[in-house]
């Protein structure tokens, strides 16, 4: 079984929530900082919501910093955040080879489905599995034996393709195979990516040729 990561993987879609912080921090004349990225970038939304009340002391309460950030972050997801170079091609070989395939995102799921239905990526998949419906983030290596056992299979004859270093870390650790893939956002943590995955490529482009499936 292949779990695919959405943001990041599949799609380009890291720099919008980067975007989108700066718009709604803007409007509360609050500025990003390095320690503010990291966390919200690896949390599920509801934690990231809690941890930007509590970080910047805002008065709005976590369903009202939610509702807006699906505002702003809506419309991309909809119509303009782009697949990533070589995404389509290697779902069509894998899908051609009989591969048993699963999206597996901390995203929000609207979201996540908005990119999905426009990009017709439910044709590849057995299905979507979001962290956030059993509470978990991707750093924890608990989401990956249950994602398995929906699907029916064991987490050793799982494979995750994963742009987040600390979301290879923990498949790994659950027993899942780790394909890491390069992104722009984690761009400093390469090194990371590498040393948590069992193969790492700076581009799905490069899995194309590749009979490690």
């Amino acid at each position: 079984m292949i779990f695919f990561d959405l943001d990041g993987t599949l799609i380009d879609s890291n720099g919008v929530w980067l975007q989108v912080d700066h718009t709604f921090l803007g409007r509360r004349g609050l500025e990003i900082t390095p320690e503010y990225t990291y966390t919200v970038g690896h949390s599920i939304f509801p934690v990231a919501a809690r941890f930007t009340r509590e970080y910047y002391r805002l008065e709005d309460s976590p369903e009202e910093i939610m509702a807006e950030w699906r505002t702003l972050a809506y419309d991309a997801y909809a119509h303009t955040i782009p697949l990533k170079p070589g995404a389509r091609e290697l779902l069509d070989k894998l899908r051609s080879q009989g591969a048993d395939m699963a999206l597996l995102t901390a995203g929000l799921p609207e979201l996540a489905k908005a990119a999905v239905v426009r990009h017709g990526l439910d044709e590849y998949f057995r299905g979507l599995f979001f962290a956030q419906d059993i509470g978990l983030e991707k750093r924890d290596p608990e989401v990956y034996p249950i994602a398995a056992k929906q699907y029916g299979v064991s987490p050793a004859d799982c494979i995750l393709v994963e742009d987040a270093p600390h979301n290879c870390a923990a498949a790994r650790k659950a027993g899942f195979r780790v394909v890491g893939i390069y992104d722009d956002f984690y761009a400093k943590q390469w090194e990371l990516i590498v040393e948590n995955s069992d193969r790492a490529v700076k581009s799905l482009t490069e899995l194309l040729e590749s009979v490690w499936f």
